[in-house]
């Protein structure tokens, strides 16, 4: 819910081309001109009330460039997105902005007119998300972006300072997975029953693992190939790799964006064309002056773990025959080596 500065809501339910049309002027307002006229939809994957827009933003020199405008973001998402691409509008298409692996941020703020809410105009990439076409060099693109954007994170806030993540409660996901389990619900119950037992009887000692990680990474939280797409510099050039979507940037160890990205391949690994996610991101972070955790294999194998161990609790998101299948594959190949 946000509320306005005179204590008004705006409910998270109202309909977002109206709110668009509703604030728009405000917006436009704000930039002193330099924001054009607004064409204001609802996406798909969008929720909570957000509205989104695309316009275009005429820069001092008489340039136009197509800017996305969104409205009203999480205090989080506007935070990272607008510290991460912040540019100003004589250094746009500066060397430093175009390699930022965020969306360049022309303007943005955390009230608009009468109201508490944070919205952002940024640049409009154009071209499809990675995923349309994750090549081998496409795939090492993301993961690149994926240690820069923890690189300059790093230089934004420091990890220090950041709360402790909360504990994932990992005990009601297995439960929740046991339940899915009973019955005739999916394939190879009994395989996962034994399975499942056997976890719950080690959890404590695997989340202990877990939970010993070092936090010290802002990670991106929602990696993958419909989050990324490429800034085109020209014709000759194909630009580079811009990771979207910061709604949940977290504090936590670099290897869980890894393991993220890894797990919706489980069922499809020619997909990944032999790179080792883990390891690629490891060496990538390398390059850029940063710091591995030293046991970081033995850590991604307790993610996979837990994680492929709670893939029957979400049957409506992972449901795929495929991905049980290989999730069940993959527990029982790594449960043994985890805990011995």
């Amino acid at each position: 819910m946000t509320t306005s500065s005179n204590g008004s809501a705006i409910s998270d339910d109202a309909d977002a081309q109206n709110l668009g049309v509703s604030l728009g002027p405000s917006v436009r307002d704000v930039c002193d001109g330099r924001l054009g006229e607004i064409n204001w939809f609802r996406a798909t994957w969008q929720h909570g009330g957000a509205a989104t827009g695309f316009s275009t933003w005429t820069h001092p020199d008489g340039r136009t460039t197509d800017v996305v405008v969104k409205l009203p973001i999480k205090f989080d998402e506007w935070f990272w997105t607008v510290r991460l691409g912040g540019v100003e509008n004589d250094e746009f298409d500066s060397e430093r902005a175009l390699a930022l692996p965020t969306p360049r941020v022309l303007a943005g703020g955390e009230q608009l007119g009468e109201y508490d809410l944070a919205w952002i105009v940024m640049e409009r990439l154009a071209s499809p998300p990675l995923a349309s076409d994750l090549t081998k060099p496409a795939l090492l693109e993301l993961l690149r972006s994926a240690a820069d954007f923890q690189a300059r994170a790093a230089q934004v806030r420091d990890i220090r300072q950041a709360p402790k993540p909360p504990k994932e409660d990992w005990g009601a996901e297995i439960e929740q997975a046991r339940e899915a389990c009973r019955g005739d619900r999916i394939d190879n119950a009994q395989r996962w029953n034994v399975l499942l037992k056997e976890v719950d009887r080690r959890l404590d000692s695997l989340m202990a693992l877990w939970r010993a990680r070092p936090i010290d990474t802002w990670c991106h939280g929602d990696l993958h190939g419909h989050n990324a797409m490429r800034r085109r510099l020209s014709d000759e050039k194909n630009g580079c790799c811009v990771l979207i979507d910061l709604a949940l940037v977290h504090p936590g160890c670099w290897v869980e964006d890894a393991i993220y990205l890894e797990r919706l391949f489980w069922a499809r690994r020619e997909q990944l064309h032999g790179v080792r996610l883990v390891r690629t991101l490891g060496q990538f972070r390398k390059e850029l002056g940063l710091e591995n955790t030293e046991n970081a294999s033995d850590l991604a194998n307790v993610r996979r773990v837990l994680m492929a161990a709670t893939a029957p609790a979400f049957l409506s998101t992972e449901g795929h025959p495929a991905h049980l299948v290989a999730a069940l594959d993959l527990l029982e190949r790594l449960l043994p080596v985890v805990t011995r």
